[in-house]
């Protein structure tokens, strides 16, 4: 029999995410973002839960391959554009959209050949400082890419920084929609302006987000990028993690549980083991206190989280036994709000989910 541990994908949640997505920007095409493995959930699942989307995206030119070896046929798009002058007769080879961000890339396009033109989404910089030209050489860039016979369709795209923060002092996302305006004036090109962030507040900033297409990412897989809990913004979680209690231990005043002994017994305290550990994806880092469910009630995390097993809190579930069922994250708990208690976020987890753990669909 196999560890009890085990990762739930909830299909039904990735459909109705995506749909709420769309009903957030009725004007926009919408490019289902599955890097990093669908965030944990797995590119075979995407495909059947993203089916609705228009395009996927993702940053890795091998999972691109393999969503069209599934069967996907519609636009896929590489967001960091091509990294070898050899990606570019891929790209041509199989139909992929691939973004443009640096001089680099425009010679590698100017000296191909591809047997077909390439789609391209020519990336501004507009406060991120990641990747993109600034407003100030996007004009210029743009003009070297629409010289070049390879090129097909320019998709004028950015990506904000902080669309989750209403006043975000440093860099409010109406300073990057007017840089972005600055920087594409008199450029013909559908628009792709938003991520999560930006397409939940969508109907709050209204013509200001006016784009073609959306990026929604972790929206899909029912976390939050911020500004409000993913409840409140109308979205279920996608992955549940969950596994079961494999031992309990009862201590005394002053025992400790746990490498470095990080947890000290204030009274009598009965604890349960967990078959869950940080080789399987859940926090390393997570402390005292971070919340579990067991049999569908809330307790807390206690000691250090080692690498097959964690240890909580059952005192005040007097009815919890070996087998009980625990939930890490997912469907009843948050798990942003167990990324939060660890000082992270729920992407980082969701994406960390080990390949040992056994993934199923509901």
């Amino acid at each position: 029999m196999p560890r009890p541990i085990i990762a739930t994908i909830h299909l039904d949640a990735m459909k109705q995410n995506l749909a709420l997505a769309k009903a957030c920007a009725p004007q926009a095409k919408v490019w289902g973002v599955v890097k990093a493995n669908a965030y944990g959930h797995g590119l075979e699942r995407a495909l059947r839960g993203f089916a609705a989307a228009d395009g996927l995206a993702l940053v890795e030119v091998d999972y691109a391959l393999h969503l069209r070896a599934l069967g996907w046929n519609k636009p896929i798009l590489l967001l960091e554009g091509f990294f070898d002058p050899s990606d570019i007769d891929t790209m041509a080879a199989h139909d992929l959209n691939g973004a443009v961000h640096c001089l680099e890339q425009i010679a590698m396009l100017e000296a191909a050949r591809p047997a077909r033109p390439i789609d391209l989404h020519l990336k501004m910089n507009t406060g991120m400082n990641r990747l993109g030209f600034t407003p100030q050489a996007f004009g210029a860039a743009y003009a070297r890419l629409r010289a070049i016979p390879a090129v097909g369709t320019i998709t004028l795209m950015t990506h904000f920084a902080n669309a989750d923060a209403a006043n975000h002092p440093g860099l409010p996302i109406q300073e990057q929609i007017r840089r972005f305006r600055f920087g594409a004036q008199g450029l013909d090109g559908p628009r792709s302006l938003s991520n999560s962030a930006g397409v939940l507040r969508q109907a709050e900033l209204g013509g200001d987000l006016e784009s073609d297409w959306v990026r929604p990412g972790v929206m899909l897989y029912g976390g939050t990028p911020g500004g409000n809990t993913a409840a409140a913004f109308g979205l279920q979680p996608s992955m549940t993690l969950s596994s079961a209690i494999i031992g309990i231990q009862d201590i005394g005043a002053g025992d400790a549980v746990g490498y470095g002994s990080r947890f000290l017994a204030a009274g009598p305290t009965r604890v349960g083991v967990v078959a869950c550990g940080y080789a399987d994806g859940y926090p390393r880092h997570a402390p005292d206190g971070a919340p579990v469910l067991v049999d569908g009630v809330r307790t807390t995390l206690v000691g250090r989280v080692s690498m097959d097993m964690l240890a909580v809190d059952l005192t005040a579930l007097p009815q919890a036994r070996v087998g009980s069922a625990v939930t890490l994250w997912g469907r009843g708990l948050p798990v942003d709000e167990v990324a939060q208690a660890a000082g992270t976020i729920g992407y980082e987890l969701m994406c960390a989910l080990a390949a040992r753990v056994r993934v199923r669909e509901d």
